[in-house]
């Protein structure tokens, strides 16, 4: 199932269509849909889980906890709408456009997709390319 909580003024506009995307993107990968819970915050908020937890010492637009068990996929994943927003502007696109890139993002981390090396990073971005396609498409 996925979750949407905010713990900042942001809320997505349709919250089934961000589902049922996600829950795409999940099959598209041969894995199945456990438990994905996003959480739309600030960055104080997600400075401090990145302190907290990971201790690093700067600001980022998302954090993801994977829980996944086998090919269902479970986790928590934490997006700094503040961070987004900048980062749609410094790459100049649209805040929605960067909003599902980080989305699909998180969730690619699940399926076992990695961001680390320069060949891992142009991979994900492939990936996250491909299924920001698929939220135009109907589910």
């Amino acid at each position: 199932m996925i979750t949407f909580n905010y713990e900042t003024d942001f809320a997505l506009a349709d919250e089934d269509r961000y589902a049922s995307w996600i829950s795409g993107v999940i099959s598209s990968e041969g894995k199945s849909e456990g438990d994905i819970n996003y959480v739309f915050c600030d960055d104080d908020y997600l400075y401090k889980i990145n302190m907290e937890y990971l201790r690093h010492d700067d600001l980022t637009d998302i954090i993801s906890f994977d829980y996944s068990v086998g090919n269902e996929l479970h986790g928590d994943i934490f997006i700094s709408v503040e961070r987004v927003r900048e980062n749609a502007d410094d790459f100049k696109v649209l805040f929605d456009e960067e909003l599902r890139r980080v989305m699909a993002h998180g969730v690619l981390h699940y399926a076992g997709y990695k961001d680390k090396s320069d060949a891992d990073s142009e991979l994900m971005r492939l990936k996250e390319e491909e299924k920001m396609k698929m939220f135009h498409v109907k589910q």
